[in-house]
């Protein structure tokens, strides 16, 4: 992907051959970041990536609508960060082959703050913010907002712990101020 399809792109940007990028007008990334081979990002109405940030092998971003990942966060392996999706409770058709006037599509927005993780295979849903600072274990399917500084575990994700804000900002200033 070269640079200068993207809606904006920092310095030190590595987007690796074989990531997928759709909508590429519509993506902001910031300085550091980088986006490994197998990922499909689709940037829908927008996204805005911060410095600093990785987005894994084989994680996909769709949906359609809007995604905000905040400077240092990370997504690993095989993450799903759905921005649309249809309704399935039975009420209306689903699928992208069937007009929009049959189906009950829910397309959003999804806030990832600032030093968040989320492990392998974590899926979020649309309309969701994930606080600053917030880790959250592999397999967990997220669909409503987490707190900051938090840990998280399990497929339905359970506060366990807290992080240390503190100790995360003063190594962030160290490594800017180099």
């Amino acid at each position: 992907m070269e640079k200068h399809t993207l809606g904006r792109c920092g310095t030190n940007v590595k987007i690796f051959d074989q990531a997928v990028i759709i909508n590429p007008n519509n993506l902001e990334i910031g300085e550091n970041s980088h986006i490994d081979d197998f990922v499909f990002l689709n940037a829908g109405e927008r996204t805005v990536i911060g410095r600093n940030v990785h987005i894994s092998a084989f994680t996909s971003i769709i949906g359609g609508g809007e995604l905000i990942m905040e400077d240092f966060s990370g997504l690993s392996a095989g993450c799903r960060i759905i921005t649309g999706s249809d309704d399935f409770s039975g009420n209306s058709l689903t699928n992208l082959t069937v007009p929009k006037e049959y189906r009950d599509i829910t397309v959003g927005k999804i806030h990832i703050g600032k030093h968040v993780i989320l492990g392998s295979n974590v899926v979020v849903m649309p309309n969701v913010t994930i606080g600053d600072g917030c880790i959250v274990s592999a397999g967990a399917v997220i669909n409503k907002d987490l707190e900051p500084w938090s840990i998280y575990v399990g497929y339905n994700p359970k506060k366990v712990g807290s992080r240390d804000k503190g100790k995360i900002s003063e190594l962030e200033a160290q490594y800017i101020a180099q």
